[in-house]
């Protein structure tokens, strides 16, 4: 809790909510990036993959990355022959 003077007394004065829109989402361990931005997050490497092998294909000149925040490792998802 901060504390302010106000007028020579005291006044205690609490944080403030942030409001709905400012709230961070929840972020899981393995995150989509594109072109080096993080766009999304999943549970696990396999639906992220997944995710990022779909971008690839309808955007194939985009960079798409799937990064481990855990191990701290990123691979690139290469395009897939058609």
């Amino acid at each position: 809790m901060a504390l302010r003077v106000a007028k020579g007394r005291n006044r205690e004065f609490s944080e403030p909510e942030p409001s709905v829109g400012q709230k961070q989402p929840a972020l899981h361990r393995f995150r989509l990036e594109v072109d080096r931005q993080t766009k999304s997050s999943y549970e696990t490497y396999e639906a992220a993959e997944e995710v990022g092998a779909a971008l690839k294909k309808e955007y194939p000149k985009v960079q798409v990355a799937v990064y481990d925040s855990v191990d701290g490792v990123k691979k690139i998802i290469e395009p897939t022959e058609a």
